[in-house]
């Protein structure tokens, strides 16, 4: 089921998201819905938040991303990289920061660069519930530090300079009063 992604200004992306358990009511159907979701928005990544959840789960789907030139390095990495992330804690962040150009499926047509570390020790339960700990680099790190965020109540553009916010604040305004055009389902706040 596809269901309407929360848009910028709606309380629930600025949540300190909860834990889970393997008891959480209808699970798999909720990861189901969040890829389905996730894919008709032609996202990368979705966040619990983004559909109205406060707790911390998060699924990721880079395998657009092994068709594109630009990732030609890593294809073969990111063809099968598709994964479910519950009760995600960031142990650590290391490397150099690099920029990249982010966007995000609640906050439409703005895109901006955000500086993020190349390289996350990530611990998280996969949708079987069985513990992980891994370490990821290069986009998929990004994506993963990205939905993180979501669940940390933070976004992307918190992490802009006083000037950039200054200069997306209309275009934010205007998402959270659903002026804006989209081909995807969204909820704006009341």
């Amino acid at each position: 089921m596809i269901l309407p992604i929360r848009a910028f200004g709606d309380a629930v992306l600025r949540k300190h998201c909860h834990e889970i358990d393997k008891d959480y009511p209808e699970l798999k159907a909720l990861v189901e819905n969040m890829y389905d979701t996730m894919d008709s928005a032609h996202g990368i990544g979705l966040a619990a938040p983004q559909i109205g959840l406060d707790i911390r789960l998060f699924v990721v789907d880079l395998s657009p991303l092994a068709e594109d030139e630009d990732y030609a390095d890593i294809a073969e990495e990111l063809k099968d990289f598709k994964k479910v992330f519950i009760n995600a804690k960031i142990l650590e962040e290391s490397g150099e920061e690099w920029k990249f150009n982010e966007g995000c499926l609640s906050i439409p047509d703005i895109r901006e660069d955000v500086k993020r570390k190349e390289t996350i020790l990530i611990e998280y339960f996969d949708e079987n519930f069985v513990k992980h700990t891994d370490t990821f680099s290069d986009m998929r790190a990004r994506v993963i530090q990205h939905e993180y965020d979501h669940i940390e109540g933070i976004l992307f553009t918190d992490h802009l300079s006083s000037l950039k916010k200054k200069l997306v604040k209309g275009k934010l305004a205007k998402i959270s009063q659903g002026d804006v055009a989209v081909n995807y389902k969204m909820r704006f706040p009341k």
